[in-house]
């Protein structure tokens, strides 16, 4: 009699282990769904998969909203906002102590190159805030007394500034911070395969439904303020990391025959002019790599490489001019193996 129960036992042991494999191997296999829409004055895209197949739209949009209540500075009601009105009752969120944690540090970091006390320089060279005037040059003289990551700090949930001119602008990071944040979603939904794009700026982790890793594209720095022309300089094989492209060839204009490009020196109040056209930055997270490829817009091809190896697990690749006018590429040795041709 005991042997027919331990006979009945195992058969059923072996039954529920091959439940539980079948089980295990469709999640393993579940589809990869996509969502797009946009959000923060451009797009979002968010391939993932997700083992149960339930589709996150709604969960993705949601948790984005919340984003832009408070770092979105087109949203008259965010944190961001109100603290640029000088509204004396706002309260700092966790997704904006985030970002000033982050900044801070890359200003340290840059001595100053990336500073999201930049804002009022933005907005007087017409690229930000409501202010598209490209008429006339600004008397920076006069704003730079309002610009400085030093001139501003947290204190018990509240942002103080020591000049009432000052605006924060975290434009420069937030969508990378963004596409962090939802990353965060997915992996509290039980998804371990995904690509999330907002506004170019990239996370990933885990492998494609071909099986592979994600395959990323590089633009080629042609000046296209239409944002129209989509040329490829290189294709990266990228998991588990951020990524993000800065340069000066999408938004500029020109006044009196000369180039102004939206990257802003806040040392100097100026756009910046070197041969830099742009920077490609992987990371340990979105935000990291957002923040640091606008700082080396701002301290060019030298200084890059030099920070790149101070930072850890920093790496970018930076497609110059050289002296003759043809373009150039260099990028840190870490960065070759993302490199696919």
């Amino acid at each position: 009699m005991r042997k027919k129960t331990l006979i009945i036992f195992f058969t059923v042991v072996i039954c529920v282990a091959g439940v539980a494999g079948l089980y295990f191997s469709l999640k393993l296999n579940a589809k990869y769904i996509h969502n797009e829409g946009e959000a923060q004055g451009t797009t979002y895209s968010v391939t993932y998969q997700q083992p149960e197949g339930i589709d996150l739209q709604k969960k993705i949009e949601k948790r984005l909203h919340e984003f832009d209540l408070s770092l979105s500075t087109y949203v008259p009601q965010s944190i961001i906002s109100r603290i640029n009105r000088n509204d004396s009752t706002v309260r700092t969120d966790a997704d904006f102590e985030d970002m000033y944690q982050e900044a801070m540090e890359v200003s340290k970091q840059t001595n100053g190159a990336f500073d999201i006390t930049v804002g009022p320089l933005v907005k007087a060279w017409g690229f930000g805030f409501g202010n598209s005037d490209h008429s006339k040059i600004p008397d920076v003289t006069k704003i730079l007394p309002y610009v400085g990551y030093h001139k501003i700090r947290i204190v018990n949930h509240k942002l103080v500034k020591d000049d009432p001119h000052i605006l924060v602008d975290a434009n420069a990071l937030a969508q990378g911070q963004s596409s962090d944040i939802i990353a965060k979603l997915l992996e509290d939904n039980g998804c371990k395969n995904y690509m999330i794009e907002i506004g170019g700026e990239i996370v990933c982790k885990g492998l494609n439904k071909a099986g592979k890793k994600w395959q990323i594209g590089i633009d080629k720095p042609i000046d296209d303020p239409t944002n129209t022309v989509d040329e490829i300089q290189t294709v990266l094989s990228v998991s588990n990391c951020g990524l993000t492209t800065s340069g000066n060839y999408r938004k500029f204009y020109y006044l009196n025959g000369k180039k102004y490009a939206h990257e802003i020196d806040p040392r100097n109040g100026y756009p910046v002019v070197h041969n830099l056209l742009s920077a490609t930055v992987v990371a340990s997270t979105c935000i990291q790599a957002d923040a640091y490829a606008t700082a080396f817009m701002v301290i060019g091809v030298d200084s890059s490489l030099q920070v790149c190896k101070s930072v850890p697990n920093l790496d970018c690749y930076l497609i110059y001019t050289d002296k003759n006018g043809r373009n150039r590429v260099v990028y840190t040795e870490g960065f070759k193996k993302y490199l696919t041709r």
